[in-house]
C-alpha cells in the first residue's frame, strides 16, 4: 500500500553520521522507503543548541545534494500537485520539515526564508523552551516526568509566527508543543494543522500524547494526527497491537479523516517487528486482519494527510 510518513529524523542522522541517503542503514532510507512502497516522505531538518542556525544550513544543503544525487528515486514536493508528478514518474515524493523553529529566535524574517527552502511543514518548538513556546514535555533533574502537562500557552512572538506560517503555506505541526500552545493554536481555528508525530494520552497516559480534546479539535479544524511508532508512547509490548489501539481510538474519537502516520524513525528505539519503514506492508497487513476497512487504511496511509496538504498549498 502506498503511504506517506509523516516524520523521520533520517535526514539528519545520516548528515550528522556522514551517510548517504540512499542506503545508510538505519530504519529509514531511501531504498528501503521504495522497497515498503513509500509514496512520500516528510523528511525533518531538527536542530537544537546554540550552533542551530548553522546546523540548519547544513542539514538544507545535504537535503539538496541528496535530491540531487538521488534524482532517480526522489522527487521533491513542495506542493500539493507534485505528488501527482512524483507517483506519474514512480518515484518518492521527498518534503522537506522543520523541528523545532527556535533556531529563528524569534525572527520573522528566518521564518520566511523556510518557504523558498522548500519547507512545507514546521514546528515551533522541540523540548526545551524557546522564543515561540515551550514543550509539552516537563522535565526534573534532565528527565521527563511523563505524568505532568504544560498549560503554558504561546509566546506573543510564538502567537505572530503561526500568522506568518499560516500566511506563507506553511503546515503547522503541534507534535512537541505544550498543552497551553495547542490551545492557543486551536482555538476558533479554521486552517488544518497536524500532529505529525503523536499518540492517543487516553490509550498512554504520556503528557507527549494528545487528550481527547485535542483530537477532538484537529478533527474540528480539518487537520490530522499522525501515529508514532515510539514505544515509550505506544505504552503496549507488542507493537502492532499498540499501533492499532492508537489508530483505533483516534478514529473513534475524531472520525476517520483524522488520523495519519508519523513513524518517528531514526528519532526513535527500534520497536521489535516494526524495526525499519521496510516492515510497514506487514503493519498494514495487520491492520486490516484486525478489521479496518481498505477505504480507511488507504485514508490514514495517504488521503487524509494529502487533503490537509491540497487545502493549505494546491
Amino acid at each position: 500500500m502506498n503511504y506517506i510518513d509523516l516524520h523521520c529524523d533520517t535526514l539528519t542522522a545520516c548528515a550528522d553520521g556522514k551517510k548517504e541517503l540512499i542506503d545508510c542503514n538505519l530504519q529509514t532510507d531511501i531504498l528501503k522507503l521504495k522497497k515498503s512502497g513509500c509514496a512520500a516522505q516528510c523528511f525533518a531538518i531538527f536542530t537544537n543548541g546554540s550552533d542551530s542556525k548553522a546546523k540548519f544550513g547544513e542539514y538544507l544543503s545535504f537535503y539538496n545534494s541528496a535530491l540531487s544525487k538521488h534524482g532517480d528515486f526522489l522527487f521533491p514536493v513542495t506542493r500539493f500537485s507534485h505528488l501527482a508528478k512524483a507517483q506519474a514518474q514512480n518515484k518518492i515524493g521527498s518534503m522537506l520539515t522543520v523541528e523545532n523553529l527556535g533556531f529563528t529566535q524569534g525572527n520573522p524574517d528566518e521564518i520566511q526564508k523556510l518557504k523558498n527552502s522548500g519547507v512545507i511543514m514546521a514546528s515551533l518548538v522541540w523540548n526545551d523552551k524557546n522564543a515561540y513556546a515551550e514543550p509539552n514535555l516537563v522535565f526534573e533533574n534532565s528527565l521527563p516526568r511523563f505524568d505532568k502537562n504544560n498549560e503554558n500557552g504561546l509566546t506573543e512572538r510564538g502567537k505572530a509566527a503561526a500568522e506568518l506560517l499560516d500566511e506563507l503555506k506553511i503546515i503547522i505541526d503541534i507534535s512537541h508543543l505544550s498543552d497551553g500552545g495547542v490551545s492557543d493554536l486551536l482555538e476558533n481555528r479554521k486552517i488544518p494543522l497536524v500532529a505529525s508525530h503523536s499518540n492517543a494520552r487516553a490509550v498512554c497516559p504520556v503528557s507527549r500524547n494528545l487528550t481527547d480534546a485535542q483530537i477532538k479539535k484537529i478533527a474540528d479544524c480539518g487537520g490530522v494526527v499522525g501515529v508514532n511508532f515510539c514505544p515509550d508512547f505506544i505504552g503496549d509490548k507488542d507493537i502492532y497491537s499498540g499501533v492499532y489501539a492508537h489508530i483505533s481510538h483516534i478514529i473513534n474519537t475524531g472520525g476517520q479523516d483524522c488520523v495519519a502516520l508519523g513513524s518517528d524513525f531514526d528519532g526513535i528505539p527500534a520497536p521489535e517487528n516494526l524495526e525499519d519503514c521496510t516492515k510497514m506492508p506487514q503493519l498494514f497487513l495487520y491492520l486490516s486482519r484486525r478489521g479496518i476497512k481498505d477505504v480507511i487504511l488507504e485514508k490514514l496511509a495517504f488521503s487524509n494527510f494529502a487533503r490537509v496538504f491540497s487545502e493549505i498549498n494546491p
